[in-house]
């Protein structure tokens, strides 16, 4: 059964603040032992503001503005038993560091059915302060059988 096209649908988002507290524990999920991203002091050394985000962090920034799966899954009416992520990719314009309010815009960007499958593309842009400091966008698979 083809789903109607979901292309150029927008999500509401809410800003989130980047805290050290998350930084560390997301850190801590991943296995990740580098000082920068638990200690304040190494972050500095290596350049930056404070400490930086993991590069994947990105997920945890959609999931606590209001753009988790259970989000996604009522709003493009997927049915969860037939949906694979399929990928993800972050194009970083400047550093994300504790401290920064980020805003985050979501728009499915593509939506194109083949072989019996749906294949669904959504962008987020992250800013801070007006100016787009990241751009991250992932890929959904839905087998339509």
């Amino acid at each position: 059964m083809e789903k109607s096209n979901k292309t150029g649908k927008t999500f509401k988002v809410r800003s989130f603040t980047v805290e050290r507290g998350k930084i560390k524990e997301f850190a801590m999920a991943i296995g990740d032992e580098n000082p920068l991203y638990y200690d304040v002091g190494a972050a500095k050394e290596q350049g930056f503001r404070d400490i930086p985000i993991p590069p994947t962090f990105p997920t945890v920034i959609e999931m606590w503005s209001g753009l988790d799966f259970e989000t996604l899954i009522r709003e493009l009416e997927l049915n969860p038993l037939k949906v694979l992520h399929g990928e993800q990719e972050y194009e970083y314009f400047d550093d994300i560091c504790a401290g920064d309010e980020i805003s985050c815009t979501a728009k499915v960007i593509s939506h194109i059915e083949k072989r019996r499958m749906n294949f669904i593309t959504i962008e987020n842009q992250f800013s801070r302060d007006g100016k787009i400091v990241l751009i991250a966008r992932s890929n959904i698979i839905e087998r339509n059988e």
